[in-house]
């Protein structure tokens, strides 16, 4: 079911004018001559849009959705252009505008009294990380993609990365946003109150809406102590089923000082060590490599020692095979870089398709079973890459060509790839989207797994706050030919 709200209209040469004016020569790009806003990171396709438009303060993020919201002219929000759905790049209906926070990128205010920090969405990741650094403090969120991406962004998704395990999402980090809504108004909210009972937490509301609710144009992030201590290994077992059993004995000794918790099959780390070049491989012999390796982290006092006598546990009981522990921060770099190079080389290398799936962690080795199972019934030439964050459920479950092959040669097989690893998820009671959003490669998928009566909850919600339809059109719900359908 779909409901079609308005058409939304391309662009005058008039309102161009009138919002390069308003934005002065710095304000604004022409996307021929641009063209990287366009693109998105796996080559998949190419965007569209009339104008590249780069406010620098909230009150132009205002004047432009006003303008827009009045010539019902739609609008891509744009944050480091590192999605992985298609979420800022819009490719079917009228050419958009879009909106890059890359300008509104000041650090309001630190307070490590308070450990809050507010940033405007503009801010990079990494940036946000160093400065809290500075401050004697820690914002836990990371991930590859630290030093492109954007806390706009960032939260617009809601993704996680590799500390979810201890400190949640991009959504339990955020304290507070300062949003420009569908008509123009500011939402004030960033006091960085803990708590504030005071009606609808709209934070949450927008946070994980893909622009399509609202610009975040700012937020109050939540800061931590930095950890007295960290200790990193990474150990090799026989089985997905091992790891989650060597997840549970580090939990049950170390508690919540596990922050990291990273499965890697051995196809992966193949990929990884044949495509990126300066990576020290920890477990060069024997050969063949295990089939599973694990990342680990832990942070907080005496975390050294109890990661090693929790590792020879695990070795004397015939759960871990080997094992290496990074003893100085160089050593622990070079462990964290197999893990994060990984997307890289699965690039280089083409998907067949690329899957970020969320399972209940008791049934990810029957899964991952299955799957591989099943996947050969279709194809046994095709290779799968599963890794990812463990600890907290997210599988990134990707498959790839025969060796001397292309995904181009797979062509024919990619949907019903994607068909049989996204019906094994929802079987599993899991999510066909645990980090990277719906955007617009997944709107069809969303559709055949959402629950009915939260589809109709979000519809009534987008069709409340932008009954025009022109935020962030075709992303979550679909747009034909110009009508903005929920």
């Amino acid at each position: 079911m779909s409901i079609t709200i308005s058409t939304i209209t391309p662009p005058t040469t008039a309102l161009l004018e009138r919002l390069k004016d308003a934005l002065g020569p710095s304000g604004w790009r022409d996307p021929v001559e641009h063209p990287a806003y366009l693109e998105e990171p796996r080559g998949k396709w190419s965007g569209r849009a009339a104008l590249v438009l780069r406010p620098e303060t909230t009150a132009q993020v205002a004047e432009i959705v006003r303008l827009a919201a009045e010539a019902r002219v739609g609008l891509v929000p744009y944050g480091g252009g590192t999605g992985l759905v298609g979420g800022q790049l819009s490719v079917a209906g009228p050419p958009p505008l879009l909106l890059s926070l890359e300008r509104m990128n000041r650090i309001r205010s630190v307070s490590a009294e308070d450990d809050v920090m507010i940033v405007e969405a503009g801010c990079v990741l990494q940036s946000v990380q160093e400065t809290a650094a500075e401050a004697g403090r820690l914002f836990p969120l990371s991930y590859a993609a630290q030093g492109s991406a954007r806390i706009g962004g960032a939260l617009a998704v809601n993704s996680g990365g590799v500390q979810v395990l201890r400190y949640g999402n991009a959504r339990d980090l955020c304290l507070g946003i300062e949003a420009v809504l569908p008509d123009g108004s500011v939402m004030h909210g960033l006091k960085g109150l803990r708590k504030d009972n005071t009606g609808y937490d709209l934070r949450h509301l927008l946070i994980g809406s893909e622009g399509t609710l609202g610009i975040i144009t700012a937020a109050a992030l939540k800061l931590f102590p930095q950890p007295a201590e960290t200790a990193t290994a990474m150990a090799t077992l026989d089985s997905a089923e091992g790891a989650v059993r060597l997840l549970r004995d580090l939990q049950a000794a170390a508690g919540d000082t596990v922050t990291a918790f990273e499965l890697m099959n051995a196809q992966g780390l193949e990929f990884t060590f044949e495509r990126i070049e300066g990576l020290r491989d920890p477990f060069p012999e024997p050969r063949p490599r295990a089939p599973w390796t694990v990342l680990v982290e832990l942070s907080g006092r005496g975390v050294g020692e109890a990661l090693i006598e929790a590792l020879g546990a695990a070795f004397e009981a015939g759960l871990v095979l080997d094992a290496t522990v990074a003893e100085s921060e160089a050593q622990r770099q070079q462990l964290w870089r197999i893990r994060e190079d990984m997307p890289l080389a699965n690039r280089a290398i083409g998907a067949i398709a690329s899957h970020d799936i969320s399972i209940p962690i008791r049934l990810i080795p029957g899964f991952i079973e299955e799957a591989l199972a099943a996947l050969g019934d279709l194809d046994p030439s095709i290779r799968t890459n599963c890794f990812g964050h463990l600890g907290d459920g997210n599988l990134h479950f990707n498959q790839f060509p025969a060796e001397g092959r292309d995904r181009r040669d797979y062509r024919d097989k990619a949907e019903a790839v994607s068909a049989l690893v996204h019906d094994l998820t929802h079987a599993a009671g899991g999510s066909i989207s645990a980090e990277h959003g719906i955007g617009r490669l997944k709107v069809a998928e969303l559709a055949r797994f959402g629950d009915p009566a939260k589809l109709a909850a979000m519809r009534a919600i987008k069709g409340a706050l932008d009954p025009l339809g022109i935020m962030n059109p075709g992303a979550i719900f679909a747009v034909e030919d110009g009508e903005a359908a929920f």
